[in-house]
């Protein structure tokens, strides 16, 4: 697996970040240690968790991912690169999750209420429980999970510089940020002489959007990545549920109202020559295509839930595209 530059930190890890959502919730604990393992022995170090992971999870409250990351990674802290998250928990996972319906929606709304923030006072405390539960001195990574436009970024940026120096996180991110809201963040750390984001993470696929939304790696976004690569794109839900393997649930899943389309029917149709020609799946094209991209650079994470999961995106961190399939890719579509 290719290490690359973290922006320009100076700090390279594993182009592919593992994501640990579903660890010790849906993914047991067995489970859970074989694909970290594996993931470990494929030359991946840059783990991805949040303190919120997973409430929305029936009988879960939230910080179940980070205490058994925890827990396996003693003896081995040293080995990987951690990000974690903080603002998206909630004092009261049963009411939060009301907001999750039946067919897979969402009412993000409602969800966002329930949300802790990015308040000083939510960060100071955040962090030494994540410390906590990760059984470490220290987060390599942490992100604001969700932009809270309701306190003031001076409160959040110098509560998170405060941290920064204390040393108990060695650099910070943004995640789910429209970016006039980045730009401003990045102006007002300048401006204090505070820690600015390295990293911003949002959902970014092959596939390209045709909704809005501040959790998506828009065209305006990644244009303003291509002139500041100081700042890493680490793109979550990268395959997009897995859409690219299967037409029916493609066409079933709510994702795929984000990409729908004459554009995304014809970059599918293009994922689908590209994985016919080079013996793979269309999950593995569309991240190979991903790991290409150099403006901006892409670190794409993968979010297992299962084994079978694991072992089916794995060929992809080693996936040869050739200028042919690459040109096929990239021109598709509008």
């Amino acid at each position: 697996m290719e290490k690359v530059e973290l922006g320009r930190t100076g700090r390279k890890v594993s182009q592919v970040s593992l994501g640990c959502m579903t660890m010790g919730t849906a993914t047991d604990e067995r489970t859970s240690a074989r694909i970290l393992d594996a993931y470990l022995d494929d030359g991946g170090d840059f783990l991805d968790t949040a303190n919120c992971y997973s409430w929305w999870v029936p009988g879960a409250s939230g910080g179940e991912s980070e205490e058994l990351l925890g827990k396996l990674l003693k003896g081995r802290r040293d080995k990987v690169f951690l990000a974690t998250k903080v603002s998206a928990a909630v004092a009261d996972a049963d009411s939060a999750r009301k907001g999750y319906h039946d067919d897979g929606t969402a009412d993000w709304d409602y969800i966002g209420r329930h949300f802790e923030g990015a308040g000083g006072d939510v960060i100071r405390r955040g962090v030494d429980e994540s410390l906590r539960r990760l059984g470490t001195d220290h987060i390599d990574l942490y992100y604001v999970h969700v932009d809270d436009r309701a306190t003031p970024l001076e409160e959040t940026l110098a509560a998170l510089d405060e941290i920064v120096r204390a040393g108990k996180v060695r650099q910070i991110g943004w995640s789910n940020v429209r970016t006039w809201r980045l730009e401003r963040i990045r102006a007002l750390a300048e401006r204090h002489g505070w820690a600015s984001p390295v990293a911003v993470q949002l959902q970014h696929s092959y596939l390209r959007p045709v909704a809005d939304s501040a959790s998506l790696a828009t065209g305006d976004m990644l244009d303003f990545l291509r002139d500041n690569e100081d700042i890493a794109l680490a793109a979550y839900s990268s395959i997009l549920r897995g859409i690219y393997d299967d037409s029916a649930r493609r066409l079933a899943h709510p994702v795929w109202q984000t990409y729908a389309g004459a554009d995304g029917e014809a970059r599918m149709a293009a994922v689908e020559t590209v994985a016919r020609e080079v013996g793979a799946t269309g999950n593995q094209v569309a991240l190979a295509w991903l790991l290409r991209q150099t403006s901006p650079r892409v670190l794409p994470l993968i979010g297992p839930r299962t084994w079978e999961h694991y072992e089916a995106i794995r060929p992809a961190f080693t996936l040869e595209l050739g200028a042919e399939a690459m040109a096929l890719l990239d021109g598709a579509g509008s």
